[in-house]
């Protein structure tokens, strides 16, 4: 399918489908089936609803669930009052989730059932929240969705945005603690898309009416958000599981015939390990697109041998808006070959160059800080000038904090983190916070945290603890500790107990020295 001009704006696309194929089925969750036409009814009655709340242009509603029809309803329901939707990480402890709220000072937060005892517990913390809906119902004070959505015209807000303007905010890990807002414009989204389309080189880019995708990553990342609008843009079916889970994984594609998904090397292996796989017929699989973390290349021959379709790796960040590059099915080789280790080449209309510490250009083969220039690249984060301007610069270029380089065809090989970052099954984690969180322990004098190769989850984080004189704690007690303070997906999995921590003349922590005897031996200081 071209893309199609008549979509300038994320709200186009519900009017643009439903004008054109009303009675098409576009969405699936939990047996529940929407039409094209449906689904631009139910976006228009969540816009008025929100401006019916007091909810104005560019303000942000916030969204506390796991993955859902609703959620894609909210979003492009918000777009349509021109509000900006703003997914909160349900695995953040009830202080981080309140943290976020506040921060994009939300007008409404919509939060499922999972979630009403976390939102309960900060609901007096919350700032600037004037209307919380519960997306299950059965809450004693907050109205339910269906109801909440349904008691708003179905006529469409027509609420007129710019493409600059913010669809969605992203929130990302902060060196310093915080989470800071990406912010992703319309143009963001249907710019970049607009320059890759009709790439002979994108066959695996194109969709048709026929496609069914798997949504099945979360929705407050990229990959989860991204990947659901990139169905919705081509009015594919998709197919939406609350959360991944490699049994739902499998009996979805075996079920509903999945042609295209994305998933993160951690969920890819978890599901050819399921017995489930062995029996699986995946003839109606086109593409299989995975990327947020390295792969190992033996668990990439076993995914090209279980799952025998078209795999594309792809390369980005939620500043990124997703993908900026990308490794092509015929690049893929079972006997291996070099471009399997990289992350691709450059999607049409996206820049790449290498530099060093001065910001001078490196030539090919020479490591130095991977920079990007593209129509992908966020507007800025919220409310954060100086990140801002440490991240983008003058001339559009973003610093992506990781440290590669090119070869001679331009292929882009991600060999190591500039910042000390730890993606664990593809999520991210700061060293920084979980340091924070552990030095509190009364035990503990001094604390490094790394990332350690996992055969599971790729990384795991590990506690390099230094105890007080005479103080003693067990790796348990340190763990639990941390569990109370921060989300359990960035608390340490193993803690090891050291003398002192290597520092360099200033009293900076050397922790290519602590990292280095866990990644003896292996190519890439990334797994």
């Amino acid at each position: 399918m071209a893309f199609n001009p008549a979509i300038q704006r994320l709200s186009d696309i519900p009017r643009v489908h439903a004008a054109e194929r009303p009675h098409a089925p576009l969405t699936l969750f939990e047996g529940r089936v929407q039409t094209c036409g449906q689904f631009d009814e139910n976006c228009n009655r969540v816009g008025n609803g929100l401006i019916a709340a007091g909810v104005k242009p560019r303000e942000r509603i916030a969204y506390l669930d796991k993955n859902s029809d609703c959620f894609f309803e909210a979003w492009f329901g918000a777009t349509k009052a021109n509000a900006v939707m703003v997914p909160v990480n349900w695995r953040l402890a009830p202080a981080e989730i309140a943290y976020v709220i506040n921060d994009a000072q939300a007008k409404v937060l919509f939060v499922g059932a999972p979630f009403y005892g976390a939102v309960e517990a900060i609901e007096k913390e919350l700032k600037t929240v004037a209307l919380i809906v519960a997306l299950d119902g059965d809450h004693p004070r907050w109205p339910a969705f269906k109801a909440w959505r349904d008691a708003n015209s179905t006529s469409d807000p027509k609420v007129p945005s710019e493409a600059d303007d913010v669809a969605i905010q992203l929130y990302t890990s902060g060196t310093t603690g915080h989470p800071k807002g990406a912010m992703l414009t319309h143009n963001n989204f249907l710019g970049g898309r607009a320059q890759q389309a009709g790439h002979a080189s994108l066959g695996f880019n194109e969709w048709t009416e026929k496609d069914v995708s798997l949504v099945a990553m979360p929705i407050f990342h990229i990959g989860g958000a991204g990947w659901g609008f990139n169905g919705l843009l081509n009015g594919a079916m998709n197919i939406i599981v609350r959360e991944f889970t490699p049994r739902g994984a499998l009996e979805a594609i075996r079920d509903h015939k999945i042609t295209k998904l994305f998933m993160v090397p951690a969920a890819m292996k978890f599901a050819i390990e399921d017995p489930l796989a062995a029996t699986t017929d995946f003839s109606s699989l086109k593409y299989m697109l995975y990327g947020a973390s390295p792969i190992p290349l033996d668990l990439l021959r076993r995914a090209m041998d279980v799952f025998k379709c078209g795999f594309v790796q792809v390369y980005g960040m939620t500043e990124t808006t997703g993908s900026v590059t990308y490794l092509p099915p015929e690049d893929h080789d079972p006997n291996g070959n070099r471009r399997m280790r990289s992350a691709g080449k450059p999607f049409p209309g996206v820049e790449v160059k290498i530099i060093d510490e001065e910001g001078a250009i490196l030539p090919a083969e020479t490591v130095g800080e991977i920079c990007i220039r593209s129509t992908l690249n966020m507007r800025g984060y919220w409310n954060l000038d100086g990140a801002t301007k440490k991240t983008l610069d003058s001339e559009g270029w973003l610093r992506t904090g990781d440290a590669g380089y090119l070869d001679a065809d331009g292929y882009v090989y991600v060999h190591d983190r500039v910042k000390d970052m730890i993606v664990s099954g593809g999520e991210n984690v700061y060293p920084a916070e979980v340091e924070s969180a552990i030095f509190g322990h009364p035990a503990i004098a001094d604390v490094a945290v790394i990332g350690v190769p996992d055969d599971k989850w790729g990384e795991a984080v590990k506690a390099m603890v230094v105890l007080k004189p005479g103080a003693s704690a067990t790796a348990e007690e340190i763990i639990q500790f941390a569990r109370g303070r921060i989300a359990g997906f960035k608390c340490p999995k193993s803690v090891a107990f050291i003398e002192a921590l290597p520092r360099n003349p200033s009293g900076k922590i050397l922790k290519r020295e602590l990292r280095s005897p866990f990644w003896e031996g292996r190519e890439r200081q990334v797994n």
